[in-house]
């Protein structure tokens, strides 16, 4: 995926958001959650740590945690050679399960 062509930007200008150089306008902001297919509210978030607690319950919030991280994780990811070989792995795994 090629982040600065999908918003119609410059590889200079992203970069600056990058940086914080220059300030994304909340337009912007909408656009990039767009373009990497995740919710607004995930760009300022980072994903939750598991507190390695137990119990019932306890196992499936980490779950959902290491879940989210890991989409967190993937929409970062710039280079579809490293995407692509993310996702074999992601797939090759849950074959297994």
């Amino acid at each position: 995926m090629e982040v600065a062509a999908d918003l119609g930007i410059s590889h200079q200008q992203l970069q600056k958001y990058e940086t914080g150089s220059n300030r994304l306008s909340a337009g912007m902001i909408d656009r990039v959650a767009t373009v990497l297919g995740v919710s607004i509210a995930s760009l300022f978030t980072r994903p939750k740590q598991s507190t390695g607690q137990s119990g019932p319950g306890k196992a499936a919030r980490r779950l959902d945690a290491l879940r989210e991280e890991a989409g967190w994780l993937l929409a970062r990811t710039e280079s579809e050679t490293d995407l692509k070989m993310m996702v074999a792995v992601l797939r090759a795994m849950s074959a297994k399960s």
